[in-house]
């Protein structure tokens, strides 16, 4: 399952062949075996700011700012998609 899948951990199979895609996002390998520690805890940061109403950006690092508006606006984009 892990080279079908194409896992980073895995061994890698054909690196043109589309693994996953959604909403106009293809890749070739598994999204979950290559995202980070710290990504995930910026995407879970951030629907707990969206749940608790958001605080100004200005109390926030920038990197966390950068990240909040990358995913608003893929959220935007996926409402706007259906």
């Amino acid at each position: 399952m892990e080279e079908s899948r194409g896992c980073a951990w895995g061994q890698r199979g054909d690196p043109g062949r589309v693994v996953w895609a959604r909403h106009g996002v293809a890749s070739s390998r598994c999204p979950r075996s290559v995202i980070r520690g710290d990504s995930l805890a910026l995407v879970e940061a951030y629907w707990a700011w969206k749940m608790l109403g958001g605080t100004r950006f200005e109390e926030m690092e920038a990197r966390q700012v950068h990240a909040f508006l990358i995913l608003e606006r893929e959220v935007a984009r996926l409402r706007d998609e259906r």
